[in-house]
């Protein structure tokens, strides 16, 4: 059993002084996504990190999601070039044009994934066998960057023509989209209150599952 002191400890990698960060580890990181729209808008913002770090992504997430039709892909898959330029000019969002028009297209590319395997929540978790895998990391120095499993997530998805999803962006991707555990042993959202998440988000597919007919 934890002791009290273990209770509320955190991943070392958390910033106490970033509220937002604070929140996102507590609420967010590592908990099971079943949402299409919200496997989207975590590849997008995955991509958009590249080579910055999350806690600048999390402060623009709002201006995302209102530049981004709130992540729904098929909207942004029917942006035109006007709309790129638009979003290069609106500094609520990451002004890259190579991130920006990667986005556009991966929306494309998305829909097309979903339409192949009857969702991209389906298609994405057949990688992990259907289930969070559970890391061991005493430390976040051994949490790896990559894994056999984003190396082959990345690979496929760039044949099928995303881009900006090397292996490193995959592996953000499955930590982010709750595909993998990584928080510290240590962590009070290790493993208990996961657990929780993971059983609430398998409900609340099969409940979306039954309504849909699949």
């Amino acid at each position: 059993m934890r002791s009290e002191a273990n209770s509320n400890k955190r991943c070392s990698w958390v910033n106490l002084d970033d509220p937002l960060l604070v929140e996102y580890h507590d609420r967010e990181w590592g908990v099971p996504v079943h949402s299409d729209s919200r496997h989207f808008e975590v590849l997008v913002l995955s991509g958009a990190e590249a080579g910055l770090n999350w806690s600048l992504v999390l402060k623009k997430r709002e201006g995302y999601r209102r530049a981004f039709d709130s992540f729904d892909p098929e909207k942004v898959a029917r942006y035109s070039d006007k709309q790129i330029r638009s979003l290069l000019a609106d500094s609520q969002i990451i002004r890259n044009r190579m991130k920006i028009e990667a986005a556009v297209r991966n929306a494309r590319v998305f829909l097309k994934i979903r339409e192949d395997f009857g969702g991209f929540d389906s298609y994405c978790w057949r990688r992990v066998g259907g289930k969070p895998k559970l890391g061991r990391w005493k430390t976040t120095q051994q949490i790896p960057a990559t894994s056999p499993e984003s190396e082959a997530l990345s690979k496929d998805l760039k044949q099928r023509g995303f881009s900006f999803v090397g292996p490193t962006v995959a592996y953000a991707y499955m930590q982010a989209a709750g595909l993998v555990n990584d928080h510290l042993i240590s962590c009070f959202r290790h493993l208990k209150k996961l657990n929780k998440d993971t059983k609430q988000a398998t409900k609340r597919k099969e409940s979306n599952d039954h309504k849909s007919g699949n």
